[in-house]
């Protein structure tokens, strides 16, 4: 059983953890000092996110778009739950192909770092989720 019933909730909190990161302070400057366009394909459920992170605000757009990415990468929605909680490294996601990757490398092993701040701040985004 996936952890997301649906795209909808995906949308909710994987896109969703980008803008309330957004409006962090240090947090939502280093994500835009990326000063790239991200595509996120999850599946389980089957859902895409692309994340437009440059100044002066990170913009998410759920479901397909026509914004070419500098990075697309691809993983089961669970590993993106995982990733955002701190629980799974994506440099070992990519080696073991559990996460496909198609745009310059540095540039996402780059953002990786500026990720982890975010962690926190996802683990509070789904709380409400993980309450019965």
């Amino acid at each position: 059983m996936s952890y997301f019933k649906d795209d909808a909730e995906v949308y909710k909190y994987l896109g969703g953890v980008f803008r309330v990161a957004n409006d962090v302070e240090g947090v939502g400057s280093n994500l835009r000092a990326a000063d790239i366009v991200l595509r996120l394909d999850y599946s389980n459920p089957a859902s895409s996110i692309t994340v437009v992170l440059k100044e002066p605000a990170i913009e998410v757009i759920e479901g397909d778009s026509d914004l070419e990415p500098d990075v697309r990468m691809s993983m089961s929605a669970d590993h993106g739950n995982q990733f955002w909680s701190g629980e799974y490294n994506v440099a070992v996601g990519l080696a073991k192909g559990q996460v496909k990757a198609k745009g310059p490398v540095t540039k996402i092993l780059k953002l990786i770092p500026a990720a982890k701040p975010v962690f926190p701040l996802y683990r509070d985004l789904v709380s409400e989720k993980d309450v019965v």
